[in-house]
């Protein structure tokens, strides 16, 4: 029977169907300890004895064979051993390093568990320790000093079929500030949620670091930093720097290539998407990820408090990318509603490190002008919310206990459900706790977080399970959905899109229990059903450019995805007729 080849996994293999045998298996060139010990390849004691005789590992292995679940198991028990998050996380890495197949199985067996691991709070912490753990690179690195030559660092990069890039330069880490290169570990972290969560191929995900300097004294002083030790480069350098990488990436990759800006600090982060949005496949996480979520948390909430978007006062605690993203999100909801922009944005309030944002301000950005309305000039978030009388609250300054108990207890006294959202990252810069916001409202409160929260139990025996209000829910589905039908320009609509898919799938019982958004341990299926709303609203405003069209999208979605079980690479034999393999002989 003839075999073809299929698709090309990555340059280190090549994937086959035997027709006959109905069955998938891998072909590499690759022998010995160069299987055992790439990633790509490696299932350590699951090869079988067939499989070690022909990749030339056998000997290099112990002499036993074991299944998938008995190596998760293993790595379970080395889990509960490890000491703090810190350790579990360095852990992870190290499975991700050695087998990648047996690390996402692992992180997909639990990933409310695990995701709080290998992404916020603790990849925080991992970043702020990036020296003294690492061990092994993991993505591509590019500085300043490369300028000229990133087509040429790209060449280096080993897979050749690229769909998502995740970019950072380090100097807005989570709520932490400017982190420098040790901000790699957040790129690599939202990829492997990219695969996680919405089934994108490790293998077409690519961590981008742009190292531009620091202006972090101390880790220009640190003896483990592996980063420039230089100031950060500003100006038009740095923006050269950004323009080469963006041409550079789209001429090796494809212009439907997925670019995805990550912790970039305000002063670059809204200029460089209004630059790219409209010219390449690009979107800001931070910005309209953070956006997303927030919103789909908001559009479950009005299912409680029986509302509509345009119904709500909303006051923003910071004005930087998240809150002017979600603002953003919010006037287009409201619009879709049927009220006019300008009465949108009169509900819309915001409080910055100087106080509230009213007209007439010094040194108001273009962002925060929008937003700046006439009112007297008040400093304190208590006097604010006190004056405005809110229904809504929404964290997103990286201040730790700015919802102070004064602000909660004002809230819940002017709304029967106050909504507060709590969005800071990590849980360290939490505005609040789930337990003050539930404890002092009565358990009135409508609440949502960026870090998780563990469940509270009231006086009256409620348990209340806080929302998380994670990008992970947006960006993995996001992905998948633009890059499964090669969208080549992401509109804010795909993002309200993505906001309203995700508030559709909030149970009636979900909403009961305090949840604003569903089980995290449903993240893959959920991440499916927003990629093949994203394609249903790609094709109706012709924006996706694969044809022909899928008439089953959540079917076509589901055959992109990634399989965490292990690949056949026993190659395939067989024989021809007798007559056919006849020796041919002669006597001399």
């Amino acid at each position: 029977m003839a075999h073809g080849l299929v698709r090309r996994e990555s340059v280190e293999t090549e994937m086959h169907k035997s027709e006959e045998k109905r069955k998938t298996f891998v072909y590499t060139k690759k022998r010995g300890y160069d299987v055992t010990r790439n990633p790509n390849l490696n299932k350590g004691m699951a090869f079988s004895l067939e499989e070690r005789l022909q990749l030339g590992t056998h000997g290099l292995l112990p002499p036993c064979f074991i299944t998938q679940e008995v190596q998760l198991l293993r790595v379970l028990k080395n889990y509960d051993m490890k000491k703090d998050d810190l350790d579990r996380y360095v852990f992870l890495m190290g499975l991700q390093d050695r087998n990648e197949k047996l690390f996402y199985r692992v992180i997909t067996s639990d990933i409310d568990r695990f995701m709080p691991i290998i992404y916020t709070p603790t990849v925080g912490l991992a970043c702020q320790q990036y020296g003294l753990i690492f061990t092994r690179p993991r993505g591509l690195f590019i500085t300043i000093h490369d300028r000229g030559h990133i087509a040429t660092l790209l060449q280096n990069w080993p897979e050749k079929d690229i769909r998502a890039v995740c970019v950072t330069d380090g100097e807005r880490i989570l709520g932490l500030g400017d982190l420098g290169c040790y901000g790699m570990g957040i790129p690599v972290g939202k990829l492997a949620l990219y695969t996680a969560c919405g089934g994108v191929p490790p293998q077409q995900c690519l961590p981008v670091m742009l190292d531009v300097g620091t202006d972090n004294e101390a880790l220009l002083k640190d003896p483990l930093y592996i980063g420039l030790r230089h100031k950060r480069v500003r100006g038009q350098a740095y923006d050269d720097l950004v323009d080469e990488f963006m041409k550079a990436v789209s001429d090796r990759y494809g212009m439907d290539c997925l670019i995805q800006f990550e912790d970039f600090a305000n002063v670059n982060a809204f200029r460089l998407l209004s630059k790219y949005r409209n010219k390449y496949c690009t979107f800001n996480d931070d910005i309209q990820g953070t956006a997303s979520v927030a919103v789909a948390g908001l559009l479950a909430a009005l299912r409680i408090t029986k509302s509509k978007m345009c119904d709500h006062t909303i006051v923003f605690q910071g004005a930087g990318e998240a809150a002017m993203g979600i603002a953003e999100l919010i006037t287009m909801a409201m619009e879709k509603e049927g009220l006019a922009k300008e009465e949108c944005l009169k509900k819309i309030w915001m409080v910055d490190s100087k106080g509230l944002i009213v007209k007439g301000r010094d040194h108001l950005t273009h962002e925060k002008e929008r937003f700046a309305h006439e009112h007297p000039h008040m400093k304190k978030l208590e006097d604010v919310v006190r004056e405005l009388k809110p229904t809504a609250i929404i964290g997103v300054a990286a201040v730790a206990g700015a919802f102070t108990e004064q602000i909660i207890r004002d809230m819940a006294s002017f709304n029967e459900r106050p909504i507060i959202f709590a969005l800071s990252n990590p849980t360290s810069k939490a505005e609040c706790t789930a337990e003050q916001c539930y404890t002092l409202t009565e358990g009135r409160g409508i609440f949502a977080s960026g870090s998780p929260f563990d469940p509270v139990t009231l006086p009256d025996g409620r348990t209340l399970f806080p929302g998380q209000g994670n990008n992970a829910y947006i960006f993995p589905g996001v992905g998948l959905g633009v890059t499964a039908c090669t969208v080549r320009h992401i509109s804010e609509e795909i993002f309200l899109t993505a906001a309203e898919a995700l508030a559709d799938l909030v149970t009636e019982k979900d909403l009961n229990e305090g949840r604003l958004y569903p089980s995290l341990s449903t993240i893959r299926d959920v991440s499916l059903k927003l990629a093949a709303r994203i394609m249903e609203y790609a094709y109706e405003h012709n924006m996706a450019t694969l044809r022909p069209e899928p008439s089953d999208k959540e079917a076509y979605v589901r055959s992109l995805t990634y399989s965490t079980d292990y690949d056949e690479f026993v190659v395939d034999s067989y024989r021809w007729p007798a007559d056919s393999m006849t020796v041919q002989s002669c006597k001399l």
